[in-house]
Formats: structure tokens, sequence, C-alpha cells
């Protein structure tokens, strides 16, 4: 989630952020939330600068303060006297690895001992904002990106100040002293642990000069396999999850919300779901009408009594057909749009080809479908409250709940919970369900339900609530020479854009092209002479978000699918017309070259009827080649096995990436085999997973996972395994059957 535009955008600009630490005078105990709230009168500051230069701060010992229990030289971590490092996770962890990647980032540079490592979820704060989008937020596949220079810093300044601590207990040169995991060791051989040193360290500044960061031949942690550290409370349910949340006098709410989109309430009669045993209350708020009891299933029985007395307010707008609508994007795709990209002169290069080939791609609307649903748990105490909830957008969600309450931001604590799944949903600019569980709380209030109040979306409330993956059709038309070089490609998509009227319009949308709609297609690494890209953005009351990969999600599998295409016009090898398009020392090339290896694709002999594919693609800082194996059988397609070769630059734990590139195929598996969102008279047809299928484990193939490792810049891993797996599978199935899929889902195919 989170379109490139703005991850470039950001980065360009760049941000710069104080954090200040501990300790205070007369301050000998202090939880975390404290320490953020005095932290301003602290005369301890560590400054980070990310406008590409770092920060400089004095040292100095500060005799007239009191040494404290804990050593904490900057928001993201501290030391205990019992040598545990606890490390403040500053992003959301809905299953990508980031509550193990990040701290490995810190515990390197401290050179903590990992098995004394520890994590919780960073409170709402200025000093986690993201390093370069300037909230508190995740997305775009940036997490470790964004944090790989700050949190690396922040260890080892810790670390330098462990060291400086210890030389004064020793009475020896800094010079003299290095570190171990979880110790400094003087040259003599003497040791001492963090523990140990937590008070004196305490009572110091950071050093003059940023410290010297580790080389890659110092690490100890990072580029080495490393198992998670949430798995083990994963595991025995001890992991809190939003649905998890249980509190004192907690109710559970359930909202009946309009059954299309852009509809409302124009009545309803409340005495049948009051008569539900449970039930409390029954109240009106701007998403439809809550049901608020003593346990979901009384909300849920009260929601059904009431559903069959509320009067629906259905402007004609909004009674969308899909099918109509898919047909109105293909006519559209045929008329000239807003220019993306327009490299050489198409009209000519097309006027002169040898052959000329067209093909029309179409993809549906796509429901995230977290395994968790939607939740939040608000609680409003006088002028303050509490909020828990699975959210990528905390900054945001905790402003959205403050003017829904009428008070300040900085009286609003809101508690980040593991996310069962995000993939974009739980990032709205709107902070839809939080908004709405803060109205539901406020409007029980004011009908004299005074309690904390949890507000649970069902599956088929999650299915049908909209913030979907646009649907996008594109047409393509491309031109060989008497060779079978490509001339030239022209390029039009039509769909929705969602960054249009949100605060990343400025940037994201420029002279009516939307970057989140054309990236991945608008200057694709392919060198081809002539080249026009052209988009639609056309308005539909549908909303609909960033989903996994935004839009390299459908821009990937138009472009390698129809560069087979082409590939297979010309009587051509897909392996050597993108050979022969992509530059030598590419990473595009680089990868590819070794999921062919890899995969011994056109070398290694294939059971009858299976057949190989190729696609690369880079996102979000990284580029990933695939080779997929599939076939047919029984009359469904089948994906027997996925090579992958992963180019992310620096590789923080080899296991996460292995993991992310897997979850990322079976995820595009279930949106090539099954996914589709569609609505009739504006009704969402799709309620539960037996509409909404997902590929399950019969469906999963085998993954291999291969790494790059040269150098380049860090990327990020969470989505650029999704799109080349569109392009690959695809192009597999069209080489084993001889049929070329161009709409998803592929379950609306006969392969028999």
């Amino acid at each position: 989630m989170i379109t490139e535009s703005i991850r470039r955008e950001a980065a360009a600009v760049g941000s710069a952020f104080q954090i200040a630490v501990l300790p205070p005078a007369a301050v000998e105990d202090l939880s975390r939330r404290g320490f953020l709230k005095c932290a301003g009168a602290s005369a301890l500051v560590l400054a980070f600068a990310f406008s590409g230069r770092r920060a400089v701060a004095g040292l100095s010992t500060m005799r007239d303060l009191k040494p404290t229990a804990t050593f904490s030289p900057n928001a993201f971590l501290s030391v205990g006297t019992d040598g545990w490092t606890t490390i403040v996770v500053n992003h959301a962890e809905m299953g990508q690895g980031v509550a193990t990647s990040l701290p490995m980032l810190i515990a390197e540079e401290l050179d903590a001992d990992w098995s004394k490592v520890r994590t919780e979820f960073a409170p709402v704060d200025p000093a986690f904002n993201h390093a370069a989008f300037g909230i508190q937020m995740t997305g775009g596949s940036t997490s470790v990106p964004s944090e790989f220079e700050r949190l690396r810093l922040a260890g080892a300044t810790a670390r330098a100040m462990l060291v400086a601590a210890a030389a004064a207990e020793w009475k020896v040169p800094v010079s003299e002293c290095r570190t171990e995991p979880g110790e400094v060791v003087h040259s003599s051989g003497k040791r001492i642990a963090y523990g140990a040193l937590v008070g004196r360290a305490s009572l110091l500044v950071p050093p003059p000069l940023p410290p010297t960061l580790k080389s890659p031949d110092q690490f100890r942690l990072l580029g080495k396999p490393t198992r998670r550290l949430d798995s083990r409370a994963k595991v025995t349910g001890s992991a809190e999850f939003g649905l998890d949340v249980r509190l004192g006098g907690l109710l559970t709410a359930v909202v009946a919300r309009p059954p299309t989109f852009g509809g409302g309430v124009e009545g309803f009669d409340a005495e049948a779901a009051r008569a539900v045993a449970g039930v409390l209350a029954v109240v009106a708020v701007p998403s439809g009408v809550a049901v608020v009891a003593r346990d979901f299933w009384a909300a849920e029985k009260g929601r059904e009594a009431l559903r069959k007395t509320i009067r629906w307010k259905i402007p004609a707008e909004s009674e969308i057909d899909t099918s109509a609508q898919a047909e109105a994007f293909a006519k559209l795709a045929r008329q000239p749009g807003a220019v993306a990209e327009n490299t050489g002169d198409v009209a000519a290069a097309l006027k002169g080809a040898a052959r000329v080939i067209e093909a029309d791609y179409h993809m549906p609307y796509l429901a995230h479908a977290p395994m968790e649903p939607l939740n939040a748990v608000v609680d409003i105490q006088g002028d303050r409250a509490r909020v828990w909830t699975g959210t990528q957008f905390q900054t945001m969600d905790r402003a959205a709940v403050a003017a829904v309450l009428g008070i300040d931001a900085e009286k609003v604590v809101l508690h980040t919970t593991y996310l069962g799944g995000g993939f974009g949903r739980r990032a709205t600019v709107t902070s839809d369900w939080v908004v709405e569980a803060a109205q539901v709380a406020k409007a029980a209030r004011a009908a004299g339900v005074a309690a904390p109040i949890k507000v649970v979306w069902t599956r088929e409330d999650d299915l049908a609530g909209g913030y979907y993956r646009p649907m996008f059709h594109h047409r393509l038309v491309g031109g060989l020479d008497a060779s079978g070089k490509i001339l030239a490609w022209q390029q039009t998509l039509v769909g929705q854009s969602f960054m249009a009227g949100t605060p990343f319009e400025s940037f994201a949308v420029k002279n009516g092209v939307d970057d989140s709609s054309v990236e991945g297609a608008a200057h694709s690494p392919y060198r081809i002479p002539a080249r026009r890209v052209e988009l639609h953005s056309p308005k539909v009351a549908v909303p609909t978000l960033w989903w996994r990969s935004v839009g390299h999600s459908h821009t990937a599998m138009a472009v390698e699918c129809f560069l087979d295409e082409l590939a297979q016009a010309a009587g051509r090898d897909p392996l050597e017309v993108r050979r022969e398009l992509l530059p030598a020392g590419s990473r595009e090339r680089r990868a590819l070259d070794l999921a062919v290896e890899k995969s011994g694709y056109g070398k290694s002999t294939l059971p009858a009827g299976h057949a190989q594919g190729l696609a690369v693609h880079g996102s979000f800082g990284s580029v990933v080649a695939m080779v997929a194996e599939a076939s047919v059988e029984k009359g469904r397609p089948r994906v027997h096995r996925v090579t992958a070769a992963v180019d992310c630059g620096v590789v923080v734990n080899p296991l996460t990436i292995e993991a992310q590139i897997q979850s990322a195929v079976v995820y595009a598996l279930s949106a090539i085999l099954y996914g589709e969102i569609t609505m009739r008279k504006g009704r969402v047809e799709q309620d539960n997973f037996h509409t909404y299928e997902i590929a399950r484990i019969d469906d999963a193939p085998v993954v291999d996972v291969h790494l790059i490792a040269q150098g380049d810049p860090i990327g990020g891993v969470g989505e650029p395994g999704v799109p080349p797996t569109f392009g690959a599978v695809l192009n597999a199935l069209a080489a084993a059957t001889g049929r070329r899929a161009r709409t998803l889902p592929l379950a609306k195919m006969t392969w028999s």
C-alpha cells in the first residue's frame, strides 16, 4: 500500500526529528508514556536528521542528575539493570515481520544480546513518526527502508554511551573498549554487562559526533536468518489483536449500514432490536444504525431484528452494476486519455509496423479480505478517550477520533494492537472504521450508555464495506517489425483514482494522471522505441483504496502478459525478448537471469501438460523476477512451483523476505484464481469466503526464494512479490494450454 509517487516525494523532501531522552531530574522510575510526556523537560536530547546529514550532539556528564533504573538514550530503546533491552516498534505489525526486522536494526548496532530483547508498540507521538512521511504510519513497503539508518544510529549511539560509561567505570580510554552481545569488553579481558552500566550511562548525553555504523562484514544479526520475536505470542494466543481487547464493562456494537455505497437511513423502528436480551441501546450514527449490547451475539441478533425495520434511502447513482461498468470501461479504453508517458512517435511506428497486435485485459474490484475483520474499542472518559485498534495510520486515526469527540488529539491515547492482516485496508484517509467506533461510543453515551464499546465488523460487513482495489481495464496495442522486434507500445488504462480528493492529490495526481494508477506501466524499464501510456479516471460511487502493491497489482499483469503475446506473435522466446529489451546491467535483467537459472527455465524436463511462464517487475525499491510452473488438472488451473529472484538491496532478515514473497504469491493467487467483488443494483454480491474465495492449502505452490545482495539501496519486501505473480502464472498457463486468459478471476473460465 501507499503509491510509489508518495514514497519518492517524501524521500526527496526528507524530515527531521528531535527525540528527547531520559533522565529528567529527580525521576527514578518512569513509565515509557511518562517518559514521552516529560521528555521535553529533559536535558538529554538525541537528534536525528533525515535531510541527508546526520545530527551532531554533545557529550558530557550530568553530575547533578540522579542515575535511573533504566538506560533510555532515545525513544526507541531502553536497557534495564537486568540486562534486557526493550525496543519500541513504531510501525504496525500485520504479519510482515517488522516487529523483528526493526529491532534487529537497533540490536545490531547496540550489540544487544538478542536472547534478551523484547518489544512493545509505540504510543502515538511525533518521536515515532515515519522518517519520510512525517506522520506515524505503516505502508508502501517502507518500514525497514525508512528506518534503516535512523534505528541503527539509535542503537550505535546507545552502544557508544555504554562504552563511555564502562571506560569511566574502569578509568581507561574508550579506545581500549569494545562490545560483545550484551556487554562491554576491555582489552585486558575485563567484562561488564550492559545492565550494570545503566546507572552511569543514564547520566550521559550522546557523543559529539555520530558513532560510526558497522560495515556489513561486522554484522552479527543483519543478513542472518533470524526467527521472529512474535511467533511464540501468536502461537500461544497471548498476542493481543484488536478483537482480543478486553476491558472491564466492555460492551459490543455492530452497525447496520446501507446496502449500497452512498445510501442512507430514512427511518427505523428500534423496538424489535431493544427487545433482544442483552441489547442496551440502538443509536443512529452517520454510517447507519448501531446496536449496542453486552456481547457480540446479542448485538448481532439485535441488528437482525433492526434491519427488518430500516427504511433505506438509495440514490440512483449508487445502484451500480459492475458488468455494465466493465463494458463502459472497455469502450472508454478506446478513446484518448490523459498522457502519462509519450516516448517516440507511436502512431507512426504502428502505421509502419509489419504486424500489429491488440489485446484487452480486465481486472475486477478486489477486497483486501484480512483474516481479522475491522474493529476498534473506544473508551470515552470525560474530556479524554482511549482507543484500541489495529491500524496503519496512527496519527490520522487519533486526530479523527479527537475531531469526532471534540477534544484535542493529545487527549486521545491510541493503543496499536497486532493487526490480523492489513494490505492497505487499515490505512484510510477517512479513518472510517475508527471514526465510526468513536461515533458509536459518543451516541451511546448520549443515550445513557457510558461504557467502553468495541465496534466489530463481521466478515460480511468487511467484504461489503468498500475501499476495494479499483476495477481496471487495459487496452494494449503493439507493433512488430519484420524481424519480430517490438517497435511500438500503446497502453490505455481505465480505472478510478483513489488519490483524487485526498491530501495526497497535490503531488500524486499531475495533469489528470494519478501516478498510482499507471505505476508499473508508464516508464517501464523495457526499452521500446515508441511508447505511449494514457489514463482515464472515471468517477464511480464505489470507495477504492490502495491494495497490496497498489497500481503494480494490475499494471504488471497487463505489461508482462502482453509482452508474452508480442513474443508469441513474433515466434520468439519470451525470455529472449525480455533480455533484448532490458539493459544488460539492470537490476531487472540480473533478477531475471537468476530466476531463470534457479528454475531451470527452458532446460528442465517438465511433466506432461506443465509449462513455465516468466515475469519481472520492480516496485517499492525492489525487483522481483519469477518463473511459474503451471498446468490444468481436473478442469482447474494449478500452479505447482514459483521460483523467485529478489533484489531488495540490503538484506536485513532473509527469513522475513522469504516469508513475504511466499505470502505475496498466495495473496496474488487468491486474486488470480477467485478474487472478484461484483455489484448488482449497488449490492455487493460476495458476503463471505464461500463467495469471495481465497487460495487454500491445495492451491499453494512450492515457492523457492533466492536473494540478490549487491549493495543496492535497500527496498521494501512486503508488496513487490505480488505484481510478478500475476504475469508469471498467466504466462505459464497460456504456455501450458494455448489459451490466453485476459480477464480475472480464472474461476470464471472453463478449463476442461
